[in-house]
């Protein structure tokens, strides 16, 4: 299906689906999973990457019994707002996933988002080997609960407001 808008994600995950997020490395990909209520991120194990078609064949196994209704994926952005080769490579593998599956990507500016898993590991007071296979699986999780929280404001917008109190 391809990339769709953030505001679109309801309407995918009517009937208790999930939302995978996902984070791109060189080595593996961080695969984290939302609740049926969509609130929390839950890490998931990494994928060892290997080659493509191999790769998606493993996450799209991996994430079949999640009733996944989209994936969110990272976009490497620079810190000044541009798209390096990273950013590229993400939507690449966008185009490349869209001929495995019909779900739909939203992508994730997630600067940032790496540092703020490895402070949290850290404060968690993994080991520095420990960090290592969590890291991208943490960052996933990460980059998952900006959308989820952003999807809760969305909701919470659509909500009418309740009536204030008369004036005394």
């Amino acid at each position: 299906m391809g990339i769709i808008a953030i505001e679109d994600l309801p309407a995918r995950l009517e009937g208790g689906r999930t939302l995978a997020g996902l984070d791109l490395g060189d080595k593996t990909i961080g695969v984290a999973v939302s609740d049926r209520g969509l609130s929390f991120a839950h890490p998931r194990p990494v994928i060892l990457r290997k080659k493509f078609s191999l790769d998606a064949a493993a996450l799209l196994a991996q994430l079949q019994k999640d009733n996944i209704g989209a994936f969110v994926l990272g976009l490497p952005i620079n810190m000044d707002g541009s798209e390096g080769p990273r950013a590229q490579k993400s939507r690449a593998f966008v185009r490349n996933m869209a001929g495995m599956t019909d779900l739909p990507f939203v992508l994730w500016d997630e600067r940032l988002s790496t540092v703020a898993a490895e402070r949290t590991l850290i404060e968690m007071d993994f080991s520095r080997r420990k960090r290592a296979g969590k890291i991208d699986s943490a960052a996933a999780a990460f980059i998952l609960q900006g959308v989820l929280d952003r999807l809760q404001s969305l909701g919470s917008s659509d909500r009418p407001e309740p009536d204030s109190p008369p004036f005394a």
